[in-house]
């Protein structure tokens, strides 16, 4: 698999830690029965992510040379849509290296709570480890970033089927959390519904992240581009809902200290023992890695807009390694700026990403569907 390709199978890890633990948070101010709906909207997202993966699929094959929703509103849409596009994305981008490094943190401090204090220096740490590692080049991070990467989908499916084998043999125990979130007595409406669900949807961010980057696969570039969407969508529907149907059987309660993963994790492998650990390091040491994701592409999206002339033209510059030095530097520090504004949490930081996400995403699909309209072909 092009090295490209193992790092864009990173929002896999996202989308679990995020999205799962953010919809249940949006749902507990009602109370613990409403986490019965979990289950059904995570289905919808799970759906819709399908849909979107399947759009961005012909977005790779209309424009192999990358740049995503951008070049897409441009194209087909006008400057300004995709200005807006653009800016969207690179703060998306932003967003994606504060929150899964700071998701990352969470799974340590879960593991281990007592450095639940000391979580915003542990992921400004990680941020200039990432950034180093970014430019030393992208192809040399992705050799660096693979075996995380398959580390985390191993520990993670043998957690749901395990999981999912005392459903069926029906010897789950729930279990008992501390310093979970309390109820406030709110009444569930629409809006609180939609706002769960919006949340949510958090979970497809970095699906663009392939359609951005098709040039940095290997040849034939399209090809792989595409075959890993569609692994990457296999992955994420997989995992997402197992989590979420799992933490719907176990009866998982939010909480501000523990993740939902290690929960489960805690629950299906009877306490913490190797296999918690083992799932806990994957998952600490995936969502760090995501980050990656945003570090190929930050830079690249800047780079075309500074060729267009809408951003400092410094950022269209290479270092030693043909990495868009300045780009990287550049994203670190506001991804820093805002882990420390926030306090490394990730309930804060997430809600973050919903205009984002829907924005580059509608005006993608807009573009693409006036795209189809002039140019015509099958399907």
């Amino acid at each position: 698999m092009p090295d490209h390709a193992r790092t864009s199978l990173e929002p896999t890890a996202m989308q679990l830690s995020r999205a799962g633990r953010i919809y249940t948070v949006a749902l507990i101010v009602v109370g613990v029965g409403a986490l019965s709906l979990a289950s059904p909207i995570a289905l919808v997202i799970a759906t819709i992510l399908a849909v979107v993966v399947f759009s961005y699929r012909q977005t790779i094959h209309a424009y192999p040379s990358g740049g995503g929703a951008y070049i897409v509103a441009r194209d087909n849409l006008g400057e300004t849509p995709a200005l807006i596009a653009a800016g969207a994305l690179l703060i998306d981008y932003v967003l994606t290296v504060a929150v899964s490094i700071a998701a990352g943190v969470a799974a340590i401090t879960s593991a281990f709570p007592e450095l639940h204090l000391n979580r915003v220096e542990m992921a400004l740490a990680f941020v200039v480890v990432i950034m180093l590692g970014n430019l030393r080049g992208i192809r040399e991070s992705g050799r660096i970033f693979a075996l995380p990467t398959y580390f985390f989908v191993v520990t993670l499916l043998m957690l749901i089927g395990v999981g999912a084998c005392r459903m069926m043999t029906g010897t789950i125990e729930p279990i008992e959390t501390a310093h979970t979130i309390a109820p406030n007595g709110q009444v569930l409406t629409l809006f609180l519904l939609l706002t769960a669900f919006s949340n949510g949807c958090t979970a497809m961010t970095g699906v663009e992240a392939v359609s951005n980057g098709v040039p940095a696969f290997r040849p034939p570039e399209t090809r792989n581009a595409a075959a890993t969407m569609l692994i990457m969508a296999a992955l994420s529907i997989t995992m997402f809902l197992g989590i979420t149907l799992l933490a719907d059987a176990y009866h998982v309660v939010p909480s501000d200290q523990e993740t939902v993963v290690s929960q489960l994790a805690r629950a299906i492998f009877g306490g913490r023992g190797v296999p918690y650990f083992l799932v806990q390091a994957g998952t600490m040491f995936i969502l760090v890695l995501a980050a990656n994701t945003a570090y190929a592409d930050f830079p690249r999206l800047a780079s075309i807009l500074a060729r267009d002339r809408h951003v400092p033209r410094q950022l269209m510059n290479q270092g030693d390694r043909l990495a868009f030095s300045n780009g990287i530097v550049g994203l670190s520090i506001f991804a820093g700026i805002l882990l420390v504004l926030y306090g490394g949490d990730t309930h804060a930081l997430i809600p973050l990403y919903m205009i984002g996400v829907f924005v580059s995403f509608t005006l993608s699909q807009a573009g693409m569907v006036a795209h189809w309209r002039r140019l015509g072909g099958p399907g």
